[in-house]
């Protein structure tokens, strides 16, 4: 879920072909840039931010770009908008 994140945050792909790419590519019922949303961005930061400070390792570091959706409180689903519009 991370990677995803770091993978739109650099430009790499758009959050639609993040998404396609992984329900293709492994059958999930939906990419994990929309399960993020659907779980909530300020419950996942919580999450990667607790594991960033209690195992020390930086891959779990929350990435920039979720850290401002976050802040702006765009956290998805339940805000009517994170990396996907819930109007």
């Amino acid at each position: 879920l991370l990677e995803a994140i770091r993978i739109l945050e650099q430009g790499v792909a758009s959050k639609e072909d993040i998404d396609a790419c992984m329900q293709l590519g492994t059958g999930y019922p939906m990419g994990p840039l929309r399960l993020l949303d659907n779980v909530g961005l300020d419950q996942f930061h919580d999450l990667a931010s607790s594991l960033h400070r209690l195992l020390k390792d930086q891959k779990f570091q929350p990435p920039t770009l979720l850290t401002e959706l976050v802040n702006r409180g765009e956290l998805g689903r339940k805000s009517g908008q994170g990396f996907y519009s819930w109007t």
